[in-house]
């Protein structure tokens, strides 16, 4: 609820100076501005059919305005919450529900790889199995990166994941993956000037 304040005064949470954001919200807009629409109408139509019972037509209006909120929160997450990759590394959300931070040094490789998750997990918003975390957007995901450690994913309500391998969805996903290398690249080059030893990603 917190990013629809962020969203009206268009902002962006977690994106730095020298930072560049990489969204994801776009595939899913369609669904949840219908889901709202539906909403917006299905309260319409309540209020209209309990104007005689004030005490219920309250209650439920107070419900259907919380659930009109919610699910208009879901999309300002997305929003003003990206997927933000630089010089501190990259990090992955999936709103406010999921935050997988990766230093830069630990990406062997970032690849395009359009997938979409099997049945049974292309209707939650992540799923871990194995060391994989897949955060589709849209019933897919479209950026595969393999790490060379494993690094912790913390959850909305603190639960903690340990994954090698990330995969996620972003609007631009080829340029995700550019944005990515070219960060590495610069790493790498920083590396070099000070005659440390850089591992090819």
């Amino acid at each position: 609820m917190a990013s629809l304040g962020l969203w009206v005064a268009r902002r962006r949470d977690g994106v730095g100076a020298g930072e560049r954001e990489l969204g994801y919200a776009r595939a899913q807009a369609p669904m949840l501005y219908g889901f709202m629409f539906v909403c917006v109408v299905e309260a319409v139509g309540v209020s209209v059919l309990l104007a005689k019972n004030p005490v219920v037509h309250w209650i439920m209006l107070v419900l259907d305005v919380y659930t009109v909120l919610m699910v208009a929160g879901f999309q300002a997450a997305a929003v003003t919450r990206p997927h933000v990759v630089g010089p501190r590394g990259l990090r992955i959300r999936a709103g406010a529900r999921m935050d997988v931070r990766i230093p830069l040094e630990r990406i062997a490789s970032v690849r395009y790889d359009l997938r979409f998750p099997k049945t049974e997990t292309a209707g939650r918003e992540s799923q871990e199995r194995d060391g994989v975390l897949e955060l589709p957007v849209g019933a897919q995901t479209c950026v595969t990166v393999e790490l060379t450690e494993p690094v912790t994913a913390v959850k909305l309500l603190g639960q903690r994941v340990e994954v090698r391998t990330v995969r996620f969805h972003a609007d631009e996903g080829r340029a995700a993956v550019a944005a990515v290398r070219e960060a590495l690249d610069r790493q790498r080059e920083k590396k070099d000037e000070a005659g440390g030893v850089v591992t090819p990603a």
